[in-house]
């Protein structure tokens, strides 16, 4: 691998976006591996990488080009969604889904905004799936075209002398598109929404209808991580994460719905939960149960997977003290950077979602005027709680 390859995948990791895109595709798409190439006449590097498939292709890894449809893409300029591979007319004898063994595939070309081709988004899996009737390609070109701004805004940022300037102006860019790709995807995701809840109210074949929850349920995931993408842009961006505080009498309710709803998903996991009497409370109640959530969730993800999970709530001392505590431990060099952005445990397994989960609740404590804070020890397990001040 060259210099120019080598600078061009600096280039896509110092995008933080990037992550988030492909997980976006996974969630939409299903389809289990999804990377971002930098292609060439006579290379295929991968530069981003989400793999949930093992096809064992890491960042920095390469194809040869004409092994791949991307090197296709690269001479007709245009985008390849493929269904069923061995069922479709142009592809089912094609070399490439055979060397791969795909079945669904789709690869949207990135082009500079000078016009010269630089690589392409792509996404496969072994498994059909119905990639053409969806808005899925569309939603990736929008992609694209996004990252082919940040690229030359990154690269524009190298070459800069004065880099501490350059890096606050690009920062701020690299949010605002963050925000723009997360408003971008609403109306694709809504649209998905609806016709899953439509089919699922005419169908009336079970097996039909469970495929078309499993489309509900999907678009409902990535619609939350497009809310958790915008909450980030929000909170980097320095504007805070809106809330709107008043009384919440029925914040206990509230806060054992949010316990009730990941035991559900979770059976086989203990969460206990000691909620008081907490009328009176002033706050934005569904902000709330979203902290409370991503802190339940975490435990859930992170904790010891046979431990118990611990909520409390109660008013003590003035204060709303609100507590999430599992029999997990965290390793003290990691603790300094939980609330960061993409922040998550190191481990060997895929993992779900983007790693802003205790960034967003850190961002909506203080949005409140509140803290949040954590205790982790061997003897005690790991303890998150959002203290708040009462408003008299």
């Amino acid at each position: 691998m060259g210099q120019p390859a080598a600078a061009d995948i600096a280039t896509i990791g110092r995008i933080s976006a990037v992550p988030a895109i492909l997980q976006v595709i996974r969630e939409l798409t299903g389809l289990r591996f999804a990377a971002v190439a930098r292609v060439t006449e006579d290379s295929w590097i991968a530069c981003a990488v989400l793999d949930q498939l093992d096809f064992g292709l890491q960042v920095g890894g390469e194809l040869e080009v004409v092994t791949t449809l991307c090197h296709e893409i690269r001479q007709s300029h245009l985008s390849v969604v493929i269904d069923n591979a061995s069922e479709d007319p142009l592809y089912r004898d094609h070399h490439t889904p055979r060397l791969y063994q795909f079945e669904s595939y789709i690869s949207v070309p990135i082009y500079r905004t000078d016009g010269r081709f630089f690589g392409t988004i792509c996404a496969l899996d072994p498994n059909p799936a119905p990639l053409k009737s969806s808005t899925i390609q569309s939603t990736m070109e929008s992609f694209a075209r996004m990252l082919a701004l940040q690229i030359e805004a990154e690269e524009k940022l190298q070459k800069t002398e004065a880099a501490l300037l350059q890096e606050r102006e690009t920062a701020a860019l690299r949010e605002q598109f963050i925000a723009v790709l997360g408003h971008d995807l609403r109306n694709p995701l809504f649209a998905i929404s609806a016709g899953a809840e439509m089919l699922l109210r005419k169908l009336p074949d079970p097996a039909n209808q469970q495929r078309a929850r499993h489309i509900l349920t999907s678009a409902r995931r990535a619609t939350q991580l497009v809310d958790d993408v915008l909450d980030f842009a929000r909170g980097a961006l320095g504007q805070g994460i809106p809330v709107n505080i008043e009384r919440c009498p029925d914040l206990e309710n509230a806060l054992r719905h949010v316990i009730s709803e990941i035991q559900s998903i979770h059976p086989n996991r203990t969460l206990r939960a000691s909620i008081g009497d907490l009328n009176g409370i002033a706050c934005d109640r569904e902000r709330v149960e979203q902290l409370l959530s991503n802190l339940v969730a975490n435990a859930v993800a992170h904790g010891d997977p046979h431990g118990e999970v611990d909520v409390s709530a109660q008013i003590q001392a003035g204060q709303f003290v609100l507590s999430v505590k599992n029999q997990g431990q965290i390793a003290s060099d990691a603790l300094p950077h939980l609330f960061r952005p993409y922040s998550r445990p190191a481990s060997g397994t895929p993992q779900t979602g983007l790693g802003l989960g205790l960034y967003i609740a850190s961002q909506i404590a203080k949005a409140h005027g509140g803290e949040l804070g954590v205790v982790s020890t061997a003897q005690q397990g790991t303890t998150f709680t959002f203290s708040l001040p009462i408003r008299t």
